[in-house]
């Protein structure tokens, strides 16, 4: 894996989503007080954009159907989502943000 630079953190509002792309892949990027967090954007049941639902604590709730996702281990914690997303380790430097994505 390779650390990545994907956003300036000012740039990041707290419970706010940001998509981001690397390569091919859409990332959910989250920032929970002075934590973050990175996610597969696409919803494992409705494949809908993540970084478009809303946050509260550590739950993403999907916009289309309302499953609902742990950001922190990707859990599917409310149905109608089942199937666990994946994360990315994620981390800040010198007010930028970094996630560990390899193609």
């Amino acid at each position: 894996m390779a650390w990545i630079r994907v956003a300036e953190a000012a740039d990041v509002e707290p419970g706010r989503p940001l998509l981001v792309s690397l390569d091919e892949q859409d990332i959910a990027l989250y920032r929970v007080g002075n934590e973050w967090y990175a996610t597969d954007d696409l919803c494992s049941h409705a494949e809908a954009s993540l970084a478009e639902g809303r946050l509260d604590g550590y739950r993403i709730t999907c916009p289309r159907h309302g499953g609902q996702f742990d950001i922190r281990t990707g859990e599917a914690v409310k149905m109608p989502a089942i199937t666990p997303i994946a994360t990315f380790p994620v981390r800040e430097e010198g007010g930028v943000i970094y996630i560990d994505y390899e193609p």
